[in-house]
């Protein structure tokens, strides 16, 4: 575990990785604090997986610092995988052996003699819900299965940090609902967990706080109540009862919230962004007069809601253009001249 001195599990400074002509990452500083679960956010090819790769020592950065503990992923990569373990976006056990068998080989390969190796693995499927699975080859396990004895496989020997990248893509909401369960219980004995995600619900019911990172740069980050008030002080989603009036109910909306207003799938939906206004209106007053305005038009409102923003609104705001270069002004980080930090 962490040595309690409150050394950062992980710090990074102008972290950078080129393929070819692509700067997959991009100057990333991250500071990821001991015992918590840290979340990466990003779509696919922003460079979470990169970053990932670097920090767990199987890929050298081009440029930047990289630092596990205190200790550099490069000059000193053997003690800081002594320490780290992955779980990779796809399982990587071997389909053709038994959930026993997969997690006794592997800690047979980590030094347990066979009675401790079969003891630890026995201990790990039942803590996971596969005991009755056990005896079972895994290419027979339901993809959510893979994923639990994959995450097993990698605290054989608990480490101090935990890299989950895309733990739970293409998993049910059951399953997801168990990984989530089992990254709590991980955290809950003292490991770290830096946790790559596309899913905003996932970052936002398991880390304390989230790096959004597009296009290999951090853009923003904090706790999700930070990030999530950096683009609104609420958000309110109405359902009205003429699908016909939408446009205008649209277009008026936005004139008297000054701000974007979203059509939704839903024909009859429409949501918006709620911004303090000058003379400090909260989110409350602000929906209240929108409602007025709209009753006053004749158009009927069904259904409404009133909330913060959640965490798809944030990371549509910080990746789209000027909306999101703004929002990252006014949370913890914004990166716009990397390269010059690490030439």
């Amino acid at each position: 575990m962490s040595n309690g001195t409150g050394e950062p599990a992980i710090e990074t400074r102008g972290l950078v990785k080129i393929f070819g002509d692509n700067r997959a990452v991009d100057g990333v500083d991250l500071t990821v604090p001991a015992g918590t679960v840290y979340g990466v956010l990003g779509p696919n090819g922003a460079g979470k997986t990169t970053t990932v790769r670097m920090l767990a020592t199987l890929l050298r950065p081009d440029a930047g610092e990289a630092r596990v503990f205190g200790l550099d992923v490069f000059t000193q990569a053997d003690a800081v995988r002594s320490r780290v373990s992955l779980t990779g976006q796809y399982a990587s056990v071997d389909e053709d052996l038994t959930g026993t068998e997969n997690l006794v080989l592997l800690a047979r390969l980590l030094g347990h003699r066979k009675p401790a190796a079969r003891e630890r693995a026995a201990a790990l499927l039942d803590a996971f819900g596969l005991t009755e699975a056990a005896d079972r080859q895994a290419k027979n396990y339901s993809g959510g299965m893979r994923r639990r004895l994959d995450i097993a496989a990698s605290i054989l020997n608990t480490p101090d940090l935990l890299f989950l990248d895309e733990p739970t893509t293409g998993l049910d909401p059951r399953s997801r609902n168990q990984v989530w369960d089992i990254v709590r219980a991980v955290v809950a004995q003292g490991t770290t967990v830096l946790l790559t995600t596309q899913y905003l619900e996932e970052a936002d019911r398991l880390a304390g706080r989230i790096a959004v990172i597009d296009k290999g740069r951090v853009i923003a980050e904090g706790t999700p109540g930070h990030l999530k008030s950096s683009v609104g002080s609420g958000s309110i989603h109405l359902r009205l009862r003429d699908a016909d009036r939408r446009p205008e109910a649209r277009e008026l909306l936005e004139r008297v919230l000054g701000t974007t207003v979203h059509a939704d799938a839903d024909p009859l939906a429409l949501t918006a962004r709620l911004m303090q206004d000058g003379n400090a209106s909260g989110p409350a007053e602000l929906a209240s007069h929108a409602l007025a305005q709209l009753a006053a038009g004749g158009i009927v409102v069904d259904d409404f809601s009133l909330g913060q923003p959640s965490l798809d609104e944030v990371f549509l705001a910080l990746t789209d253009g000027k909306a999101g270069r703004s929002a990252t002004d006014t949370t913890a980080t914004t990166k716009e001249t990397k390269q010059e930090a690490v030439a």
